[in-house]
Order: C-alpha cells, then sequence, then structure tokens
C-alpha cells in the first residue's frame, strides 16, 4: 500500500489491483464502483480522445502524464459519442482548465457520461506495476476514509474489491458488439464508395476518407460479404475496436470473404483480424501499446515512423502466401519487434497495428489513407 504519512489529502475512494494493492485517491466523475482491465496510457495531450475512444471498453484508464484535463473538454475532441473506457486514473485532474474551446472540466466531463475516476493516485507505481505485472482486472470504488485506519474494515473492503476483479475476464467479452453502430450510416456524397465495418471505429477514421472526397457507409461488425458486396463499394476498411480479435469469428469469415473481390485496409483490430483471415494468429501483450509516440520500422524500405497507439494484442505466425500471393510483413515495432503491418499486394489488401488517423497523435501516417485510396 502506498505511504499515506506525508499526504493531507482527503481519501473518498480507492483502486484496488488484483494483487491486493490499494491506491487510495478522490472520486471524480459519478460516484459508482467500476471492474474492468487495468491499462495506461502514455500520451502528455489527447485524454478526451482517448476516453472517447471505443477501443477502451471495458478497461480503466490510467494516465501516467502527471496532470490531465489543463486544457479542459472541447466538442471538437469527441472520437465517439460517449466515453467508453469504464473508469478514469489520474494523478492529479486540474480543476479548473484555460482553453478558448473548452466547455467544461474533466470532472464534469466524466459525470455526466456517467463515468467514476480517481485523482491523487500514484499513477507512476501504477505504471510500473502494469509493466512489470502486466494488464490486470483492478476495482475502483468509493470507500470511506475511515477504512484506512481500520485494518479489520480494510482487509474486508480490498478483500471484496479482489473478489470483483477476479470475477471480470476481459479476454472473454465480444466488447465490439457494444460500441460498434447496430444500423447502416451513411457519411458524405458522390465520389468513390468505401464500406467501413465498425467494430467501434474512432471518428477520426471518417474524417480522413471525407477529406479524401470519399463517400463513406458505416455497416455493424456482424454485416456479410454478401451484404457488403451489394454496396459496390470501390474499397472496405475495417475499423478499429476493443476485445479479442479471436473472439470475433464472424468479422475474420467476412473479411476472408473478402479478399480479393474488393481493396482492404485494416486499422489496429482491423489489421488483426485481417491477419486472422490470412491464416495467422494473434496473442495478448503483457501490458499493451498504448500512446502518441510509438515507433515502428517499414521492413520494406527502412524508414521510421511515430505512430499513435491503443492495442493489447499482436498479430503473429503469419503465413508466408495466402490463396497464391505473397504475405509481407509491412511494419514492426521498434521497441518489442511485434508485428505492425501486413501487405497480400496480390489480393489489394493492406493493414496496420497503429493509428494512421491519430486523434491523439502524429499526423505523420496520414498518408496511409492516401496509399488506400491508390489501391482502389
Amino acid at each position: 500500500m502506498p505511504s499515506l504519512a506525508r499526504s493531507t489529502h482527503r481519501y473518498d475512494a480507492a483502486l484496488v489491483l488484483r494483487d491486493g494493492s490499494i491506491f487510495p485517491g478522490t472520486l471524480i466523475g459519478k460516484r459508482a464502483e467500476a471492474v474492468g482491465e487495468l491499462v495506461f496510457n502514455t500520451s502528455m495531450t489527447g485524454y478526451q480522445e482517448a476516453l472517447t475512444d471505443p477501443s477502451y471498453a471495458g478497461q480503466l484508464l490510467t494516465f501516467s502524464y502527471p496532470i490531465i484535463g489543463n486544457y479542459g473538454i472541447g466538442k471538437e475532441a469527441f472520437e465517439s459519442p460517449a466515453i467508453h473506457a469504464r473508469a478514469c486514473i489520474v494523478r492529479e485532474a486540474c480543476p479548473a482548465p484555460t482553453h478558448r474551446l473548452s466547455e467544461s472540466p474533466l470532472d464534469e466531463f466524466l459525470s455526466h457520461y456517467g463515468v467514476p475516476g480517481i485523482s491523487g493516485v500514484d499513477t507512476r507505481a501504477i505504471v510500473k506495476k502494469v509493466r512489470s505485472q502486466g494488464v490486470m482486472p483492478a476495482a475502483l470504488a468509493p470507500m470511506g476514509e475511515k477504512i484506512l485506519s481500520n485494518d479489520e474494515e480494510r482487509n474486508a473492503f480490498v478483500a471484496s474489491m479482489v473478489a470483483k476483479s477476479n470475477s471480470f475476464d476481459y479476454s472473454k467479452v465480444d466488447f465490439v458488439t457494444t460500441v460498434a453502430t447496430k444500423d447502416k450510416l451513411v457519411f458524405g456524397k458522390g465520389g468513390k464508395k468505401i464500406v467501413l465495418i465498425d467494430c467501434g471505429a474512432k471518428a477520426g477514421i471518417v474524417r480522413e476518407l471525407l477529406q479524401r472526397g470519399m463517400e463513406v457507409t458505416v455497416v455493424p461488425p456482424a454485416t456479410t460479404s454478401r451484404e457488403i458486396l451489394e454496396l459496390n463499394p470501390h474499397g472496405v476498411v475495417i475499423s478499429n475496436g476493443p476485445g479479442d480479435p479471436a473472439l470475433m469469428t464472424y468479422a475474420i469469415k467476412t473479411v476472408g470473404e473478402l479478399l480479393g473481390q474488393v481493396p482492404l485496409f485494416g486499422i489496429c483490430l482491423g489489421h488483426q483480424i485481417l491477419g486472422h483471415a490470412v491464416g495467422g494468429k494473434t496473442f495478448k501483450l503483457k501490458f499493451g501499446h498504448r500512446g502518441a509516440n510509438h515507433s515502428v520500422q517499414d521492413k520494406i524500405d527502412g524508414r521510421v515512423f511515430i505512430t499513435a497507439q491503443n492495442h493489447g494484442f499482436a498479430v503473429s505466425g503469419l503465413p508466408h502466401a495466402h490463396e497464391g500471393s505473397a504475405v509481407r510483413e509491412w511494419f514492426a515495432n521498434s521497441n518489442d519487434g511485434t508485428n505492425e503491418g501486413l501487405l497480400v499486394e496480390g489480393l489489394r489488401a493492406m493493414s496496420v497495428q497503429y493509428h494512421p488517423e491519430a486523434s491523439p497523435g502524429p499526423y505523420d501516417n496520414r498518408y496511409l489513407f492516401d496509399e488506400f485510396v491508390k489501391m482502389i
């Protein structure tokens, strides 16, 4: 348990990890409990985009940067209509943001969407623990301050939270069905038609396609290949999203049937789905890649790019060929060597593990949308 000796902080909430570690702090957002997979993001900015990224569904999101919310919440920074992270964990939540586009502070933003959070915790210690032990289930809950000074009450509280954490298994839930669209949606008019298979798509993907003159039809993740081809698309994008890609057998089947019939572009979870469709596998990373400055290397020409990333699984075991076309590793992570992209040029398919649309993050990789447009 972190030392409380030098602190005059008022504690009314706590984050409890599966191993029994307790991090007391101050409740922000909604006064409620949250149980999920504990992860961390190392970005200095982009907290609103991260919280509204559907890929964080089912997760308790820890921000490693020491102050979050200093430029507030603005209507232009949403990546989806709501917050999808189950909880927000910060060292300090700025109560009075300063920015001309700010409409509310972080606390009000969380409350509005019914999401609990905690501030005043040692996020550095949390990140170090997740890095050493791996992502793990955890629970956040309101807590009476007197619990900390009563060993019996504290032990009972921790045991209760650990039990709730142990009842949660992130890898067994298909979160995609909880965040993806249920209906077909059309954005833009005219131009080449793109079908976006929504597995939890960020708004930035749609924006990038619209900026290139595309007409974008967003469809639910369980849409069949026949239904997609009936829309006569010039290309298909498979979006990012939450959860274990191995659970998405319906999308893997669809993408496998689309291979060779229409150009494909997979992003993040979409990359993992394409990897499965060509005969590869995926595995869970120890603590994932979540941040705005992850470097990857182009395995074809050697160039290095700084990328925005948010994923807990990686592609492995790619075959040398699929249906007579070579399967090539396109990008690799500069830190751990894991796969970050693939090309099946003979079947007009490409994918990357990172986020070329950024939001948040560097714009260095938006050229990939141009490469996709050339393909179609």
